[in-house]
This record gives structure tokens, C-alpha cells and sequence, in this order.
């Protein structure tokens, strides 16, 4: 097996990373207490209480306990939507040094973004300072946190949205991108090959010096529904939709022989044609927040109950805040050195010396003393800074060569033995539930365009997926030929549909 050359126990690391919640609203009114992680001296964890204001229109919202398990609004979170909620109302960034950061414009920017089709003047404005009351809403989450190590000081990559902050947890870089990929980008991007780096990614990296690790293995979420079950990760170079594995059989996998030093999974992340995410595990906010919990749960009790718990590491995160307030300023952050501002995929001149919102992270493993709290910085880049110390790999960009690692948060020289081997029960949603929170949420339109969130990005995943299983002299035609049919959300669910389900059994 892979020898690690931090601690050689560990030969097998997992990452399960989820969407758009920050760490306030996750975990800031826990209270949670433990042992400082660098210092062993007793500390408590950096969270907020109902002090931390945002005022907007003269009217101050508090931070405030409890969230709501599923918003009937999704939040801003686009590179912008950002920067208003970092520095405050009206403000924008427009190339150059980041504004001054005050963490106090989330509910203006709440109160200003719109769902599509509605105005924000029937938010609730307050709701976006809504924090979890834990452990009662998430006792999966606050168990391990308590039971082995949380990390506060856990940022995301850049101030903006889903898809360039999971590139960093790949790449430690988005390749410039700094935004949403868009429909009318997706030429720009190598159709066949996949987005790529200048330094290339972790599985290349992986590839590359194989003699200290056994390469790597992705999971996509559970097939149902089948919207969500694309894995993100696909839109790499290098990468395909056959190369990622359903998360159904993820228990069973690791059961038997599993070679593999490096895991990533991907929730499900629900119905992603009409932004609603319902029916997913992502803990995206439109949809319930509990099924992300069981989500988490699954995945450590399947490690925790397989022959691989004794060499094993599991980190779980978020790829960014989603709009919900944090109380902490991020810091400023070394540039991955890749790109220039205006570079191609970037629309606001960033340059990337700008940690985003603060996210929640719990590092587990059989290493990991019992309930510590680090307050060291890290961001996504701290994942491939971790293999590439574990397994001896150089950097791939100036990012992930500054960045901490995780190594010293599973150092214990022998494995615990009171590591729980089934956790809390999460309550699921009932259907009583469930249809109203399709009452408080727009209904969806799919005569409406794709040119929205996520969407772009994820069908761009599809039709290369899919011209990859051609040869050369039919692709264009079968570009043409999706450029021409797929117009409205309608037409990209006959598409997902009819395309996905061999892409993904193959």
C-alpha cells in the first residue's frame, strides 16, 4: 500500500464536500468547547451570537437561532453578490485591491437579489442571518465536530460562487474563472478535452507520481434524481462521466479491495434544471438541509464500519457560503500565479488575493484526538496541499504551496478505539414537509432559458461526456445539433434525460 510520508498510517483519504452554507450559519451559535489543536490549551470555537448586525434600511437584523431547514429563496452568491455582503450595500468590485471588508451587507444583498420571476420585496429580509440551532437541527454535524477536529478558520477559495471554489479543491486554482460559467462560454471551453490548468489538477498530479499513492476514484451521488447525479468534477480535463461511480455502491466498494489513496464525492444535487436542487443531498439551500445530514452520516459510517477506518482520513466541507452570513472578515490570500486579471474566464479583473466567506470543515480519522478545534487558516487548496505532502507530490500553483495542511490533524500515534460506529438519527423530511416547502418556493418554469446558475456548467459536462463516446467526424454534428435543440430548461431535461442514464452505466 501507499506509504504516506506525513503519517503512514493513513493511505486512504476521503473528501465530501457540500454546497453553500457558511460556518455562522452552520455551526456559529454551537458553542462548542475543546482543546486548541495547535496549542492543547482549552479554547472555544469562533462562533457568533446575536451581536453581529446587519442593518438595512435602518433597520438592524441580528444573527439569530433557528434557520429554517429549506429557503424559499436562494441566496445571492455570485462574484458581486459577494463583494456587497462582504463590504456592505452598493458595493461592488471593479479590478484591483479588494474593497475593505466589513461582513455587513448580507441582508441588503438578501433584500436586492431576485429569484427568477420574483422581487425581493417579499423576502423576509432577516432570514439570510438565520443560523442553525446546534446540535438540535444538526446533530450529525455538531456530533463530529465534537468528536473529532473543527476547524473555524476554513475559507472559501475566492469571494464567489460554486463552480470556481470547486475548482480549487481540484486544482488549487480555477484557471481564472471568477464567475458561473455561462452558456455563451462554453466554446471557449475544450468541448472534447474538458477545462484545464496551467499546472494541471490533483488527478494528473496523482498520475504523475504514482510511487507513493494508488490513484484516485469519484464519486457522483445517487442516481435519483437523475438531474443531480452528474459529479462536477467531470467537466475536467481528464476526466469523464464514466470515470465517476455511483454513490449507492459506495459502502459495499470500500469493503472489499479498495486501492484507491484518494476519494472525492459529490452529493446529489437535485433538480438543477430549475435551480430548485429539491430532492438532492447537497444541502443546497432550496432544498432540505436534513438530507445533506444523512448524507454525512452514510459516508463516515460506511468508512467508520469498513476495513478501511484504520488508514483513513475523511474531510467534510462546503465549496462556499451561499449568501448566509458570517461574522468573520476573510483574509487576504496568495494568488495561484496561473492567470492575470482579464485573462480568459474572468470577468472582473480578480486576481485572487482574496479568501471568500468562511465555510465549516471537520477532519476525521482514527488519528484525530477527540474534540479539537483549529483555529488555523485553510481554504480548498489545503486538500491537494494535504495528498501532495501525504504522498510526496510537488505543488501544483503558488496556492497550495503557502497553504496549511491537514496532516497535523490526524497525527495521534495510535488510533482511537472510541470512535462511534453508527452517529445520531437524522429526522427525514415528511411529506406534510416537503409539499410545504414546494408551497413557499416558485414553482418551476421550464419554458424559461438555460442560461442560468449552475446549469450551464453542468450540461456542458453531458455533451462532452457525450461527443467523447463519438469519434471526431461526428462531434461538431452532435454540437450543432444540441446548440440548435436545447433553448429552454425543457428542452435540457429531454437532453439530460435521454443522454445521462448511458453516460453514467458505462
Amino acid at each position: 500500500m501507499a506509504t504516506n510520508l506525513a503519517n503512514p498510517a493513513i493511505t486512504h483519504v476521503f473528501v465530501l464536500m457540500l454546497e453553500n452554507r457558511s460556518f455562522d450559519h452552520m455551526l456559529g451559535f454551537s458553542g462548542i468547547s475543546g482543546e486548541d489543536a495547535a496549542t492543547g490549551k482549552p479554547t472555544t470555537i469562533n462562533g457568533t451570537n446575536k451581536s453581529f448586525l446587519n442593518t438595512y434600511q435602518n433597520i438592524p437584523y441580528s444573527a439569530m437561532t433557528p434557520a429554517d431547514n429549506i429557503m424559499a429563496y436562494d441566496p445571492g452568491h455570485e462574484f458581486q453578490d459577494v463583494a456587497e455582503q462582504l463590504c456592505g450595500e452598493g458595493i461592488s468590485y471593479k479590478g484591483g485591491s479588494y474593497p475593505a471588508i466589513h461582513n455587513n451587507g448580507f441582508v441588503a444583498n438578501y433584500a436586492g437579489t431576485k429569484s427568477p420571476g420574483e422581487g425581493g420585496a417579499t423576502k423576509n429580509f432577516g432570514d439570510i442571518m438565520k443560523c442553525y440551532a446546534s446540535p438540535s437541527q444538526l446533530p450529525v454535524l455538531t456530533q463530529l465536530a465534537t468528536t473529532f477536529a473543527v476547524c473555524d478558520n476554513w475559507f472559501a477559495s475566492l469571494p464567489g460562487p460554486t463552480w470556481p471554489n470547486r475548482f480549487f479543491v481540484h486544482a488549487a486554482t480555477s484557471g481564472g474563472l471568477d464567475h458561473s460559467p455561462k452558456t455563451t462560454e462554453l466554446l471557449k471551453w475544450s468541448m472534447i478535452s474538458g477545462f484545464s490548468f496551467p499546472g494541471g489538477s490533483i488527478y494528473d498530479q496523482m498520475n504523475k507520481y504514482p510511487g507513493n499513492n494508488k490513484g484516485w476514484r469519484i464519486y457522483h451521488g445517487v442516481n435519483l434524481p437523475l438531474v443531480g447525479a452528474i459529479a462536477g468534477v467531470a467537466a475536467l480535463k481528464g476526466i469523464q462521466l464514466s470515470d465517476t461511480h455511483s454513490y449507492e455502491n459506495f459502502a459495499s466498494d470500500i469493503k472489499g479491495a479498495y486501492p484507491w489513496s484518494y476519494t472525492f464525492i459529490e452529493p446529489n444535487y437535485g433538480d438543477i434544471i430549475n435551480n430548485s436542487y429539491s430532492g438532492g443531498q447537497s444541502q443546497h439551500p432550496m432544498d432540505d438541509v436534513r438530507r445533506g445530514e444523512a448524507l454525512i452520516k452514510s459516508t463516515y459510517e460506511a468508512i467508520r464500519n469498513s476495513p478501511l477506518w484504520l488508514s483513513s482520513m475523511l474531510v467534510i466541507t462546503y465549496d462556499e457560503h451561499g449568501g448566509f452570513c458570517d461574522h468573520v472578515a476573510p483574509p487576504p490570500a496568495v494568488a495561484p500565479g496561473d492567470t492575470k486579471p482579464y485573462d480568459p474566464f474572468n470577468d472582473f479583473g480578480f486576481d485572487f488575493k482574496q479568501y471568500g466567506v468562511r465555510v465549516p470543515a471537520v477532519i476525521i480519522s482514527p488519528y484525530t484526538k477527540k474534540n479539537i478545534i483549529s483555529h488555523t487558516l485553510y481554504d480548498h487548496a489545503s486538500v491537494p496541499a494535504t495528498l501532495e505532502r501525504m504522498f510526496g507530490m510537488p505543488a501544483l500553483t503558488a496556492r497550495d504551496a503557502a497553504a496549511n495542511d491537514l496532516t497535523g490533524l490526524a497525527n495521534l500515534p495510535k488510533a482511537r478505539t472510541d470512535a462511534p460506529v453508527q452517529l445520531k438519527t437524522v429526522t427525514a423530511p415528511t411529506a406534510d414537509e416537503v409539499a410545504a416547502a414546494k408551497a413557499i418556493q416558485k414553482p418551476p418554469d421550464e419554458t424559461g432559458t438555460v442560461e442560468e446558475g449552475n446549469l450551464p456548467g453542468f450540461l456542458h459536462i453531458v455533451m462532452k461526456s457525450h461527443m467523447e463516446k463519438h469519434e471526431q467526424s461526428t462531434r461538431m454534428q452532435l454540437m450543432d445539433t444540441f446548440n440548435h435543440q436545447v433553448k429552454t430548461k425543457a428542452d435540457a431535461r429531454a437532453y439530460v434525460e435521454s443522454t445521462l442514464p448511458g453516460l453514467l452505466a458505462e
